[in-house]
């Protein structure tokens, strides 16, 4: 019996070192690129709710691709930067304008 689980466990272990070794000139698997962002933001329009919810980030080794969260997140900030101007603008020109005037349209 002794001799019996000697031989098995030579077999095991010369088995394993083949595998781990490669046991010949077989080529190494290639590095697979890092994945892209599939469907950026649009460019030619801003950006609203849909495209945010529609937005997939590339997972990397360790998590999220850092450039194109940094990409998304600056669009994100320069964006609602933009709106907030824009209503910043539109509640000071609402407050400026007299009591008797309503919205555009109500003129006939």
């Amino acid at each position: 019996m002794f001799w019996f689980l000697l031989i098995t466990m030579v077999v095991v272990v010369a088995a394993v070192t083949l595998a781990v070794v490669g046991g010949g000139d077989s080529e190494v698997l290639p590095d697979a690129a890092p994945e892209q962002l599939a469907d950026p933001l649009p460019l030619s329009r801003p950006v609203d709710r849909a495209d945010v919810e529609a937005l997939r980030l590339p997972v990397a080794a360790r998590g999220y691709r850092m450039e194109d969260v940094d990409d998304v997140l600056d669009r994100l900030a320069a964006e609602l930067a933009e709106r907030d101007s824009r209503i910043a603008e539109l509640e000071a020109a609402l407050a400026g304008a007299p009591a008797g005037e309503g919205a555009e349209g109500d003129e006939r």
